[in-house]
């Protein structure tokens, strides 16, 4: 499960973040709205963890920005802000759940879980682009029906992609995701992933071309006709 955690207590957030890792979660941390709402635009989340009461602003705000998003990560609101009306504040705004700070971690495993089987918040089962396709239960990609062979990396790389098709995706937001927690890769080690993924697809004819954006990041969008 990906995980964004906006939370802008450090000690709170690195626990949390800690926790959720150890239950094999892959897990951002953002501690502004700003920052919050930069990570959910650069990548795809399963759940995030949205604290209300962040250094510029409301966490109510990003509710209001992630209703324009497809597909909608759902969100569950964690809060010292626990009267009924904040309670209600939030659900109204689009939160898919609300627990009030201090809260048990198992309850919020639970309560995560459960708002990812709720119908309209899994992701599509399908991935498709030009004549590539994208598998997300399976984790298989294909051109047309033939199946494309991609180490786990490039792999990785092209589900965020993929994920975010025709918009231009942050270095930081692949590098999270590709080496993920624990590896510390060198600074062009991402370029020659995606140099040798670029690659493939050309030989496999999938009609997309990886596009870098010099000092951003990276875009996936149709190939253009010669």
């Amino acid at each position: 499960m990906r995980v964004l955690l906006v939370e802008d207590e450090p000690d709170l957030a690195d626990a949390l973040a800690a926790a959720l890792r150890r239950h094999r979660m892959v897990v951002d941390v953002a501690g502004s709205l700003r920052a919050a709402e930069y990570a959910a635009l650069d990548a795809a989340y399963d759940v995030i963890l949205l604290d209300r009461g962040l250094p510029d602003g409301d966490g109510l705000a990003l509710l209001d920005m992630l209703g324009h998003t497809e597909p909608r990560a759902a969100v569950v609101m964690l809060s010292g802000m626990g009267a009924i009306a904040d309670r209600v504040a939030g659900l109204d705004r689009g939160a898919d759940d609300y627990l009030s700070k201090p809260f048990a971690l198992d309850e919020l495993l639970a309560r995560m879980r459960a708002v990812v089987r709720r119908p309209g918040t899994r992701k599509p089962r399908t991935l498709q682009l030009g004549r590539l396709r994208f598998d997300t239960d399976m984790r298989h990609a294909f051109v047309n029906d033939t199946p494309l062979a991609l180490p786990r990396r490039e792999l990785l790389a092209l589900e965020v992609l993929l994920r975010n098709k025709r918009c231009t995706v942050l270095r930081s937001a692949l590098l999270a995701r590709v080496y993920e927690e624990g590896n510390d890769p060198k600074s062009n080690s991402l370029d020659a992933n995606l140099s040798r993924l670029r690659s493939r697809l050309d030989d496999a004819d999938a009609g997309v071309e990886i596009h870098a954006i010099r000092g951003v990041g990276y875009l996936l969008r149709e190939a253009r006709a010669c």
